[in-house]
């Protein structure tokens, strides 16, 4: 049997086995659970490279903005005058999978993406990136303040394919569809990378803490 032969009769496999499985978990659970395997543990044989794994006929997306997130500790000001100060930040984005799963830590799955992506479109893709810098930043009295960023993302779906030299789950090849979400270059699709300073009315019980003895007619830093 040649290979796309084999591809396309495990593919077939694959349709039934997945559509047999609705049955069978109807009437029996357990032993559905036994003859099917979930796509955690499919993904996690890729990454353990017990499963031969590819991710075929990658399709990026548009780049576009993800959302703020704090990246600096806050300063708070219980002085009467604005405090100004510069401050650290420092921001890691990783990448999930279309159930939420991180693919960013340990593994050979961020590679394998890469290596398609690579081979698809000439340019690397990268599970994650890290970013630091520091900012001046003035905060009202009454207030605290605080830096967010904003990265720059992208998906990527495909079809990933898995091989056994032996059939498991009793199949050599098991194929499910998966997007993964991660940051992209800054710039790409013309979409910028963020980073803001941000502020809000202190609490009351935020201002209640500034008649500390340490706080009293101060600005201070607490750590995010």
């Amino acid at each position: 049997m040649t290979m796309n032969r084999a591809m396309r009769h495990g593919g077939r496999l694959l349709a039934i086995a997945v559509a047999a499985c609705g049955t069978a978990a109807a009437a029996a659970p357990s032993a559905a659970a036994e003859e099917q395997p979930t796509r955690q543990q499919l993904t996690a044989d890729c990454a353990s490279d017990e499963g031969k794994c590819t991710f075929n006929s990658p399709q990026l997306g548009e780049a576009y903005l993800g959302g703020f997130r704090q990246v600096s500790d806050s300063l708070f000001n219980c002085s009467t005058s604005d405090a100004t100060q510069s401050m650290t930040w420092s921001d890691t984005v990783g990448s999930t999978d279309s159930v939420g799963v991180s693919v960013t830590a340990g593994g050979k799955i961020a590679g394998i993406i890469d290596l398609s992506v690579t081979a698809s479109y000439s340019h690397s893709w990268s599970s994650t990136h890290s970013e630091s810098s520091s900012l001046g930043m003035t905060v009202k009295p009454g207030e605290v303040g605080w830096i967010s960023r904003a990265q720059v993302m992208q998906q990527v779906s495909g079809t990933w394919q898995t091989h056994y030299d032996s059939p498991k789950w009793g199949h050599y090849y098991w194929f499910w569809q998966d997007t993964v979400t991660g940051p992209a270059p800054n710039g790409t699709d013309g979409t910028s990378n963020a980073v803001v300073v941000k502020s809000r009315k202190m609490t009351a019980a935020e201002k209640k803490s500034c008649s500390a003895d340490a706080h009293d007619g101060r600005a201070f830093v607490q750590q995010r």
